[in-house]
């Protein structure tokens, strides 16, 4: 079981792992954000791959970690130590 919150670091790396070798999936609401941004799955997964995680927020009973670049940001909660779920994601705006 995951001792939450992470540190940005650990959940970093866990991020990692999870989207290697275990299950990504993406809220109904993730899913609107993306087609109204005009992103698309790869694009947040990339994100995650390379983007900067903050620290964890307690939100509706879970710890959720945003990650984020200069241009894409999205918020996403562990499952558990295999599976993460994106909670949403939206393109920033210049």
């Amino acid at each position: 079981m995951l001792g939450e919150p992470l540190n940005p670091s650990d959940a970093r790396r866990l991020i990692r792992e999870i989207i290697q070798s275990g299950s990504v999936t993406f809220s109904g609401h993730a899913q609107q954000e993306l087609d109204k941004d005009d992103l698309t799955t790869a694009d947040v997964l990339n994100l995650l791959r390379g983007g900067i995680v903050e620290p964890a927020e307690l939100e509706r009973g879970s710890w959720r970690y945003r990650v984020r670049t200069a241009r894409m940001c999205a918020v996403v909660a562990f499952r558990s130590e295999t599976e993460l779920r994106i909670v949403t994601a939206w393109r920033l705006k210049p």
